[in-house]
């Protein structure tokens, strides 16, 4: 997703987060805030985010008063918040999009090292994001060793949808996992463009 170069606030987001962020836009008026979005897939290559983040910056840093970075940590074992810093952009706190959708403070507190955990974006995705790049639709026999330490499918609903909760439990089923879901909506990811937005 291209940047329209009208609002004074560039986000520089994570593909996954589009609709998320289109929604709050939206919902609160904020058409000062503009968005351009990286491929969602980069969360396959993580060592690949950082170098993205930083050319999408140096890209439209002349068109925006300021710009902030819509990624945690997202895998990038602290070079992306690195980056950040050094180039003098904000972006969202946190290990990865779980934990902010949760609410950092929340997910730190659970602890949780055998949930999988899937987003709206994700069960929507499932088999482009998670089965086919784990090689699981050509090798099901992988399953047990990617998921075998793990004893349940949590999936964080941003929205309240009963036919992504269906699919969402179909994909626990497929994995073998217990399925619990939680309504987390949109968690620090809300507080955290508001801050942005009203700043």
């Amino acid at each position: 997703m291209a940047p329209r170069g009208k609002g004074r606030v560039l986000l520089i987001a994570c593909g996954a987060l589009a609709r998320e962020i289109i929604d709050l836009k939206e919902r609160n008026g904020w058409s000062h805030l503009d968005l351009t979005c990286l491929p969602a897939i980069l969360h396959n290559h993580p060592e690949k985010i950082t170098a993205a983040v930083r050319d999408a910056v140096e890209r439209h840093r002349a068109e925006y008063d300021t710009i902030n970075v819509v990624y945690a940590d997202c895998g990038t074992g602290g070079l992306l918040q690195a980056a950040c810093a050094e180039m003098g952009v904000e972006m969202v706190a946190g290990p990865h999009c779980y934990s902010f959708f949760e609410g950092n403070d929340t997910f730190a507190e659970r602890d949780e090292i055998t949930a999988f955990y899937l987003t709206d974006f994700l069960v929507r995705q499932f088999d482009a994001f998670v089965w086919k790049p784990l090689g699981l639709d050509r090798h099901p026999a992988l399953r047990e060793m990617y998921f075998g330490h793990y004893d349940r499918l949590v999936y964080q609903a941003q929205t309240d949808d009963a036919a992504l909760t269906e699919l969402a439990r179909a994909h626990a089923a497929r994995l073998g996992l217990r399925f619990e879901r939680r309504m987390t909506g949109y968690g620090d990811l809300d507080s955290t463009l508001r801050g942005w937005a009203e700043g």
